[in-house]
């Protein structure tokens, strides 16, 4: 099905927000805003998100990509990814004002977009879907001990590192020094110090106590709509992920629920850097979004 690019300019508050519309001949009633992780703007690592929007018109899904303020073309100061429920719900009126046809939306995130579109998707009763790919519950303590887990230990195993350290050009001393601190950080040592926010972005100060991932399982729990899960094999924030639900009650019960999808995509990298991994990630979604 052919499909055509329309530049879309809409409002939140003062900022002008700046987006791309690939709408298709006859669009479907569910179409797909596609949410940036910070700070990235709206093509994407490896033009992953055009590609993306690209390949669901093709198949008669509407696609909205857009910058939230401060990001790309839009205006405004740079924003928390959990400061953005505005931004979203700007561009969902501004979605559904290009494409009449509309009747829901899914949201497809990327990291902390994805946590983005959990703390959003209750709130709005347009949204029916979420896609979450490599989810940010990052927490010092679990970003600590996901480094012990899949990276330190894997690091031991690798012949590599001993030819390395046996020629000399290996700096032990810093890296112990490393090990140590994520040591002491995963222990809980430092667990009173502020989340990262995600991709260089930080947490207010005066920002939520609660850790990260129970903020959003709480915004999970409250979305009634279906959620499609996709987890990089090759990926430290997708394996943090991972352990954070394997390690909640609450998580556990909520990935098992029949509305939940989840794949897994071995050997990918956090940006599905590949053009195989990126064909992957865009034959899922397109299945997934038609099949409902």
């Amino acid at each position: 099905m052919n499909s055509a690019q329309q530049p879309l300019v809409f409002t939140c508050g003062e900022e002008r927000l700046t987006g791309v519309v690939s709408r298709p001949e006859r669009p479907r009633p569910r179409g797909v805003l596609m949410v940036v992780g910070g700070p990235q703007y709206r093509v994407g690592s490896h033009r992953q998100f055009a590609l993306l929007a690209n390949h669901l018109a093709g198949q008669g899904v509407a696609v909205l990509r857009f910058d939230y303020g401060g990001m790309g073309d839009s205006t405004g100061e740079l924003k928390n990814f959990e400061q953005v429920g505005p931004d979203l719900r700007a561009a969902i009126d501004a979605f559904f004002g290009a494409v009449a046809e509309l009747r829901d939306v899914v949201i497809w995130g990327l990291c902390d977009a994805a946590s983005a579109a959990l703390f959003y998707a209750h709130q709005d009763a347009r949204v029916s879907g979420v896609v979450l790919l490599n989810p940010w519950v990052r927490t010092a303590q679990g970003q600590a001990q996901t480094y012990l887990r899949h990276y330190y230990l894997g690091r031991l195993a690798d012949p590599a590192l001993w030819r390395r350290i046996a020629r000399g050009d290996f700096d032990l001393r810093g890296s112990f020094a490393s090990l140590a601190h994520n040591v002491r950080r995963a222990l809980g040592a430092t667990a009173g110090a502020p989340n990262d926010a995600g991709d260089g972005v930080k947490q207010a100060a005066s920002g939520p106590a609660r850790p990260l991932p129970e903020r959003m399982a709480d915004g999970f729990a409250r979305f009634n709509g279906r959620v499609l899960l996709i987890l990089s094999g090759n990926d430290l924030t997708a394996k943090e992920f991972q352990d954070v639900a394997a390690a909640s009650q609450q998580w556990r019960r909520l990935l098992a629920l029949p509305r939940v999808t989840q794949h897994v995509l071995d050997g990918a990298t956090h940006t599905f850097s590949r053009r195989e991994w990126r064909d992957q990630v865009a034959a899922w979604t397109a299945a997934w979004v038609l099949s409902w």
